[in-house]
């Protein structure tokens, strides 16, 4: 059974053409969509979170910030080198082979670390909250630095073979342009493999994972809960405030704010793959519904990749004054000249 194909950049590419006439309009708005919004609320994000001032502990400010920065760098390379430049672009020196391989290395990559910060965040709070022994050696800054430097590592050097499944989509005066996908990458063996290890290590594994992880919190948080309303009286109807439990709380509503939006938005996109394995049918035809869920599912993982932020904004109330006071600070000046005019 052939498996699904990644995007093609070959102008030559039937099927690139029949999945881009009808879709590439979309494609150009949601990119210019991307950059737009996207971009900058990462980088906000990235800025106020790394000042360290939202009450958050060093450990958990390095997993935000590294799945922030993970989202920016997947909204350049998908949106601005690898969308933009072949569409608006196309004598780019991007869309040269060797370069658009690189790009498309990256992009993977970048892809990949996405998906895994979220894993390893949810990790380290499972840990926080439901391993109180192993919390003060694993939730630390330095291990944390560790773990997403090893993991950044790691799905780099496993996307690196990418490169090598790419071919010219035409020569130009000798020069190679644009990239297609070799044939032999769906009837070699090995590269089969690759593609089935590619897809389980994202999204299948980390979607598992997540949904384990979270389960496993919960069942923790709700045994919990009812031996420290036991210990502290509240079951015979005391009504006394427990901080433990507050604190507890917010990390748990950050944990699952965080994993729920992952869940939801790649939700779609992981249906769609299953569907295709149990049927074997990957539709081209724009105006094929299966191909419309299909492509709902990629532009729900690109918006995935701004969500974050705004969970940010509405559970942490201490990133929300930060978010004014950056907002506030370049007009601060311009209202003081204004009053000092006045008077």
């Amino acid at each position: 059974m052939e498996l699904r194909r990644d995007w093609d950049l070959s102008k030559d590419s039937t099927t690139a053409q029949l999945q881009t006439h009808a879709g590439s309009e979309r494609s150009r708005d949601w990119s210019l969509y991307g950059i737009g919004l996207l971009s900058p609320v990462n980088i906000l994000s990235i800025v106020i979170i790394s000042r360290g001032k939202c009450g958050l502990s060093t450990c958990t400010t390095r997993y935000l910030v590294a799945m922030a920065t993970a989202d920016l760098l997947l909204i350049i390379t998908d949106v601005i080198l690898w969308r933009l430049s072949y569409y608006y672009f196309p004598q780019c020196f991007l869309n040269i082979t060797s370069v658009c391989s690189v790009v498309a290395v990256l992009l993977h990559a970048a892809t990949d670390c996405s998906v895994w910060f979220t894993v390893t965040f949810s990790f380290d709070r499972f840990v926080a909250i439901c391993c109180q022994k192993l919390k003060t050696t694993y939730c630390t800054e330095k291990t944390a630095a560790v773990v997403l430097t090893t993991t950044c590592v790691l799905l780099c050097l496993k996307n690196t073979p990418r490169y090598f499944t790419q071919e010219p989509g035409e020569i130009i005066d000798n020069v190679p342009w644009f990239c297609s996908t070799k044939s032999s990458y769906y009837t070699d063996p090995k590269w089969v493999g690759f593609d089935w290890f590619d897809t389980v290590s994202n999204p299948v594994l980390p979607f598992g994972l997540i949904l384990l992880i979270n389960a496993l919190t919960v069942r923790h948080i709700l045994v919990a809960s009812r031996v420290r309303k036991g210990l502290r009286g509240q079951i015979q109807g005391e009504n006394r405030s427990d901080p433990e439990m507050e604190s507890r709380r917010r990390s748990v509503i950050l944990l699952f704010t965080i994993s729920g939006s992952f869940i939801l938005l790649w939700s779609v996109y992981v249906i769609e793959f299953l569907y295709y394995i149990i049927a074997g049918r990957k539709p081209i035809d724009y105006t094929d519904p299966e191909y419309i869920f299909g492509q709902v599912g990629y532009m729900l993982n690109n918006l995935s990749c701004c969500t974050n932020t705004f969970i940010y904004g509405v559970t942490q109330s201490k990133f929300r004054e930060q978010v004014k006071k950056v907002v506030k600070y370049p007009l601060t000046p311009i209202v003081q000249l204004m009053k000092k005019e006045n008077i």
